[in-house]
């Protein structure tokens, strides 16, 4: 009889009597969305959960609106304190495939915070979009760039001469956003939430530098709309 049901409804039984796995499978076709997210330690999602960094907020909220059948992957690669050329030489040693249906890609902070200069971030964001361009099928509407936060409005960054890092970010976001955008590709600003940082100590992590999960949760609300029309999502 072990043997019918195997053949019948897919069981695999163990050899424990108290173990046992059932497992069903649907002739529904399934529709798995692939999203990477590229960029630095405000992908990563330093001093926050897992599940708290804005890219895995975002697939959550994109999983809402999916059928059972529907799944989004989402694939990081970014680490803390990584500059343009870091994230350019992760990228290379990932061996990524040109098969995205979404790319958001974030960078730049670092250049500024380790006073690279700034030419090398003219030079490099350009090569990281082509790159996440590529990535994503090729097709630029499956790209959103995301603005650089200004960690100026925080604890650690009280006492760092704020008006010039906060001069910087903008000169670093303005470039990022005319480039972006003079290619046809959405940029999404993000900065002014996390210049509410010290009016609203909510907005940053325990750490006292990276956002919250709940300044992740406001990237979010502004990514959503715009993650859904590129994946052709209602």
């Amino acid at each position: 009889m072990n043997f019918i049901l195997c053949i019948l409804f897919l069981v695999t039984l163990s050899c424990s009597d108290d173990e046992t796995e059932v497992v069903l499978v649907d002739d529904t076709p399934s529709v798995a969305f692939k999203y990477l997210a590229l960029g630095d330690s405000y992908t990563k999602g330093e001093a926050v959960c897992d599940a708290c960094k804005f890219p895995s907020q975002l697939q959550d909220s994109l999983q809402n609106y999916l059928t059972p059948n529907e799944v989004i992957n989402l694939k990081v690669v970014a680490q803390t304190g990584w500059t343009t050329t870091n994230l350019k030489t992760a990228i290379i040693n990932e061996n990524l495939n040109a098969e995205y249906d979404l790319v958001t890609l974030l960078i730049g902070v670092n250049n500024q915070y380790q006073n690279k200069p700034f030419s090398l971030y003219e030079q490099e964001f350009p090569e990281l979009l082509n790159t996440a361009i590529t990535l994503a099928k090729g097709d630029l509407n499956r790209v959103i760039v995301v603005s650089i936060p200004d960690y100026a409005y925080t604890l650690f960054g009280l006492g760092g001469n704020e008006d010039l890092i906060s001069s910087q970010i903008d000169q670093y976001n303005l470039f990022a956003k005319n480039h972006t955008e003079s290619l046809g590709i959405t940029f999404v600003n993000i900065t002014d939430i996390t210049r509410q940082g010290l009016a609203n100590p909510a907005l940053v992590a325990y750490d006292n530098l990276h956002p919250s999960e709940l300044a992740y949760t406001k990237f979010v609300e502004r990514l959503l709309p715009i993650a859904k029309i590129k994946l052709g999502i209602d």
